[in-house]
């Protein structure tokens, strides 16, 4: 009660920021990912027939069960397709600020500035690259990122059942989640299976009931990706084969554009998993900073992802802005730094240059930034992770560590 009052203007700028982007990015679904995915198993749900719409549910369908309630009270309320979309969308723009205002509390206890305090609270609940997310009709993005950095930041200030509830939805909205589990892991001190536990139940309860209504509904079930992406944006690029006509989602052909290996597409997603793992292994032998291991894991995602594309960084800017937010009562440079390094790549670079040129762009900056989050994750000159304090909680992190 005592910090309401002075958080009620940073969480009056998160509602803003909020509603800013909703207001850009929330005006319609025509011709986006929306459209195809998931408006169709919307529709359904809003028309009673609950098994179509698990049925028509596309692989993240655990998030359209999580905010199917939004769909079905924009529809009670007599709204149609267009209001649907945005009421399924706006929870997760809150999801971002919420993050900001827990981020803004944590600061203010502190006494950070009100500079630091309104760049991180902007750039968790107004993120441009939020709107390319909204744009491209992927809102659960956000809600996906805020879940996992909230769900470390509850592990480490050693709240295991929050956090455990936190990471079980980030898993159950989608599935590259599943890399925060490591960092969930370090964080905690005490009842890491119970939290594991929890977190298994609660994806389980999203996800199953789509695996199964789509396995039902062979071969018609949307639930299992299918199709090849192949972008510039990621290592393996220069590996692909030149020649080939390659055609875009709306037919035209993409000039300059590789085809993918034929043995990459199977094995890239399993990859970045396979990946995390004994980065979290060795993070836990070096006792190393949850949170920055977990912006490192969504840097590699970003990486190592041949379907990579701008939004995919968000989960790696709200990890980078929780992890400065906690250790320093500066301003978050790294977070500042991705976010406009991603923005000026797809808006500049990428409609001006070659996709050799577009991938040589993404790669000599989002390289270094991996290496400089490994080099503090793992270098062993640097102290180790503080160890908890008596009543639970994390101790802050020394702004020299």
């Amino acid at each position: 009660m005592a910090m309401s009052r002075p958080l009620l203007p940073w969480t009056l700028l998160a509602l803003l920021g909020a509603a800013g982007l909703a207001s850009l990015g929330l005006l319609g679904f025509v011709f986006t990912d929306y459209e195809v995915e998931a408006a169709p198993a919307f529709a359904a749900l809003v028309d009673g027939d609950l098994g179509r719409f698990l049925e028509l549910c596309p692989a993240y369908g655990g998030s359209l069960i999580m905010r199917a309630p939004f769909a079905l009270a924009a529809d009670a309320l007599g709204g149609g397709d267009v209001a649907v979309f945005r009421a399924v969308g706006f929870p997760c723009l809150l999801a971002g600020g919420a993050l900001g205002v827990v981020l803004a509390a944590s600061l203010l206890a502190r006494g950070a500035g009100r500079g630091t305090v309104a760049v991180v609270v902007g750039l968790c609940a107004a993120n441009p690259i939020t709107l390319r997310a909204l744009d491209i009709g992927h809102p659960e993005e956000v809600l996906g990122a805020a879940l996992c950095a909230g769900a470390v930041l509850a592990a480490l200030r050693g709240r295991s059942t929050l956090a455990g509830v936190l990471l079980g939805l980030a898993v159950a909205n989608k599935a590259w989640a599943l890399l925060a589990v490591g960092p969930v892991v370090l964080a905690l001190q005490a009842d890491r299976r119970r939290a594991l536990a929890i977190a298994g139940a609660i994806a389980a309860a999203f996800v199953l009931p789509v695996l199964l209504a789509s396995t039902a509904a062979a071969p018609h079930g949307a639930a299992v990706q299918t199709g090849e992406i192949f972008q510039p944006w990621q290592v393996w690029w220069f590996l692909g084969s030149t020649g080939e006509v390659i055609l875009g989602g709306d037919g035209t052909v993409k000039e300059g554009y590789r085809a993918a290996p034929e043995w990459l597409s199977p094995i890239s997603h399993p990859l970045i998993v396979a990946v995390a793992l004994p980065l979290s292994l060795l993070a836990w032998r070096r006792r190393a900073d949850p949170l920055a291991l977990l912006a490192l894991l969504f840097v590699l995602r970003c990486v190592l992802d041949p379907w990579n594309t701008a939004y995919y960084a968000l989960p790696a800017v709200l990890a980078l802005v929780t992890w400065e937010a906690t250790r320093t009562e500066r301003p978050p440079v790294l977070a500042l730094a991705l976010t406009m390094a991603t923005w000026a790549t797809w808006e500049w670079v990428v409609p001006a240059a070659s996709p050799d040129v577009e991938s040589l762009v993404y790669l000599a900056w989002s390289l270094p930034l991996a290496g400089l989050l490994a080099w503090r994750v793992y270098a062993p000159g640097l102290p180790a992770m503080p160890a908890l304090s008596s009543g639970g909680r994390a101790r802050v992190w020394s702004t020299t560590q």
